[in-house]
């Protein structure tokens, strides 16, 4: 990764602002630790994925990595995705690549473990 990388934090987004909040808590640590990411909306919220995309190549990034903050591919991921991608790849001559999904990880698995653990030790107290 170069200083002409940029990171894309994609949650699917949402009218309710509350809803955007959870994920950009959530995506907290790693903009503060990675200084070229930033947090994107498929659609229904702000920033939205072409507009940091956009920004991006505004920017002179040559190189875009899309790290969807979803559990799963589903249709979103599996077609609409990839096909916004490939057109923003055809109109700003950027190089774009959708990573899989963070649910897919199972680092994710164990923290979740972890935290309904810790949940349901909390409420027994």
């Amino acid at each position: 990764m170069t200083d002409r990388t940029r990171i894309l934090l994609l949650a699917h987004g949402s009218s309710d602002r509350r809803w955007c909040e959870t994920f950009e808590a959530l995506a907290r640590p790693t903009l503060e630790s990675l200084p070229q990411a930033r947090v994107a909306y498929m659609e229904l919220a702000e920033p939205s994925l072409e507009a940091e995309v956009q920004q991006a190549a505004a920017e002179g990034i040559t190189d875009i990595r899309v790290v969807p903050l979803f559990l799963a591919a589903g249709r979103h991921l599996r077609k609409d995705v990839p096909a916004m991608l490939a057109g923003y790849r055809e109109q700003l001559g950027v190089a774009i690549t959708l990573l899989p999904p963070i649910g897919e990880d199972p680092r994710l698995g164990q923290a979740l473990k972890d935290i309904v653990r810790d949940t349901l030790e909390a409420s027994d107290g």
